[in-house]
């Protein structure tokens, strides 16, 4: 009879499942996964069949997946946490590629900022930038313990995922938050980045709270296969206006009578949020244009 269960880490070709009643085990990948081009990943909910003895037992078949990320590999996310900091620098153009990925699958998005004894103004900064996309902007700081309690509650009921720079405290976040001891790395004062300390991937359950402790989402492209014409889809904000701009297929570039323009004119909407989409509509046109190159 098979057993159900989550996949909490995978090393070299074996899998840790810990099934619904909170038992670990260790198992094989069937050999159709690989000749049918299938990947488990951390965060899968799978069938399995226990091992007898000092055997491994076998993963049997992936459940269907909510939301899946390639780099890092994981699945089913139900909220990513979008962590930026006043040190190292906010990536923002980061920032909004990660919620375009989070968008496209559903995924809830959550930003906070940490470190926030260090410049209180970030937080109102990005709350001002952010809020018209519907995402909410927590200040928090690991180290001092402030806001750690607005964030657990916010967690709570997610697979949670951080996402964002090296260095900004992702570990750290989640050290304060589950009580394990992770690895952190500090910033460089040369270069003000974070370096990355997380080297693989696993599925952290401690004190009622789920998160993904991953490697990556330090650097995100998005897929060549998003249609130009649907990157305005996944911008919330903008989701109001569509009705009102001249153009059926507005894509917010400037057209002539484009009403998310004359929000933007009228200062409704994030200057450096529709900068940055502008940016990243260009490069996915050039992405578009030659994907079969």
């Amino acid at each position: 009879m098979n057993l159900r269960g989550r996949i909490i880490e995978g090393r070299g070709g074996l899998y840790t499942v810990r099934d619904t009643k909170g038992q670990s085990y260790v198992l094989r990948a069937k050999n159709r996964f690989r000749r049918e081009g299938i990947r488990p990943l951390v965060g899968d909910e799978v069938l399995f069949t226990p091992g007898q003895l000092e055997e491994h037992g076998w993963l049997e078949e992936i459940l269907p997946r909510r939301s899946v990320s390639l780099r890092p590999p994981v699945a089913n996310i139900t909220q990513l946490i979008i962590t930026l900091a006043s040190e190292p620098p906010p990536d923002l153009m980061l920032a909004d590629k990660l919620l375009v990925f989070a968008f496209r699958q559903d995924i809830k998005a959550l930003m906070v900022i940490n470190k926030s004894d260090l410049d209180a103004a970030l937080p109102l900064k990005m709350q001002e930038a952010y809020a018209p996309a519907g995402v909410q902007v927590l200040a928090l700081s690991a180290l001092k313990g402030s806001g750690l309690e607005t964030l657990r509650a916010a967690m709570k009921g997610h697979l949670n995922c951080f996402a964002g720079q090296s260095g900004v405290g992702k570990s750290t976040l989640v050290s304060a938050l589950t009580g394990l001891d992770l690895e952190t790395g500090a910033v460089s004062h040369r270069t003000r980045r974070g370096r990355q300390t997380t080297r693989h991937i696993s599925l952290i359950d401690r004190q009622g709270l789920e998160v993904l402790d991953t490697p990556g989402f330090s650097l995100l492209e998005l897929p060549t296969q998003l249609e130009p014409e649907r990157l305005r889809e996944v911008y919330p904000e903008f989701l109001p206006l569509q009705p009102f701009c001249r153009f059926e297929v507005c894509l917010h570039d400037q057209e002539p009578g484009c009403a998310v323009e004359q929000a933007l004119e009228a200062g409704r909407l994030n200057s450096g949020r529709v900068e940055r989409y502008r940016q990243l509509l260009a490069e996915q046109k050039e992405k578009w244009s030659t994907r079969y190159d």
